[in-house]
């Protein structure tokens, strides 16, 4: 399984904290079942009336570097893409929807999904050598504006996004987006400590607060991105997804 779920004592009488782990070698690149069971783990956590905080943590070089686009040449219909479209909705839903406030732990990359889910998340810690993209344009597809929106300013979301470029977790934090930016080797301890301080509060004002926070959020984060998705249907069935799909998969390793 790609997805385990697991707990952590943060005190002699309770496990109040549900640690997400995603291990899908060698990139954390997910099927569709794994987006489906990334969303079932969160939603499971978060149902967990002992848990207060949910984090998300990947094993690896990289935190998550979006769909298995194997998966999706391996199709010669449109059955993945849907799939993958629905998988990876359902697992940001699930991040933001979660009934307690969830950290993501990002080290290495952060590509493509990857921006889906830190984007909804409520905290993001961050490792030093960690960066965040959205290669879309690059790899035939569109989505997850979205969630890059929630992370940096308008304009730079727009150049990041049309240029396919990255920024590090040290240009993130200057925006606020990561609370803080550790050596990989300390990540784990930081984040740790950042879900232990917040499942000291009280459980139930704190899904409380989850919920109000979530009430005054000025964007609809599932209606905005199931808006994205339409357009990258429409590049499949124009065509241009394979073409650019194929493109990228002609591409010199290095230079992807």
């Amino acid at each position: 399984m790609p997805v385990s779920l697991t707990y952590a004592d943060t005190s002699p009488s309770e496990r109040a904290v549900a640690v997400v782990d995603v291990d899908y070698a060698p990139v954390n690149a997910l099927p569709v079942q794994g987006w489906h069971d990334l969303a079932d783990a969160v939603r499971a956590a978060g149902r967990d009336p002992g848990v207060r905080c949910v984090v998300l943590t990947a094993t690896g070089r990289g935190f998550n570097a979006g769909v298995d686009i194997k998966e999706m040449r391996r199709d010669s219909g449109h059955t993945a893409l849907i799939g993958a479209n629905r998988g990876c909705a359902a697992a940001f839903a699930a991040v933001y929807e979660c009934e307690v406030p969830v950290i993501a732990a990002v080290q290495g990359f952060c590509l493509g999904g990857g921006i889906g889910l830190v984007g909804n998340a409520d905290a993001i810690v961050a490792s030093d050598d960690a960066t965040f993209g959205l290669p879309e344009l690059d790899r035939g597809a569109l989505g997850a504006a979205t969630h890059l929106a929630r992370l940096v300013p308008q304009h730079l979301m727009r150049a990041l996004y049309y240029t396919s470029r990255t920024v590090t977790a040290t240009e993130l934090h200057t925006h606020g987006a990561v609370w803080k930016v550790v050596p990989r080797s300390e990540l784990r301890t930081e984040v740790m400590e950042l879900a232990g301080e917040i499942a000291r509060k009280d459980g139930t004002l704190l899904r409380l607060a989850k919920a109000a926070l979530n009430g005054i959020d000025p964007v609809d984060v599932r209606r905005s991105y199931r808006y994205e998705q339409g357009f990258t249907f429409e590049a499949n069935l124009s065509g241009v997804a394979d073409r650019v799909r194929a493109a990228f998969g002609a591409a010199p390793e290095e230079s992807r």
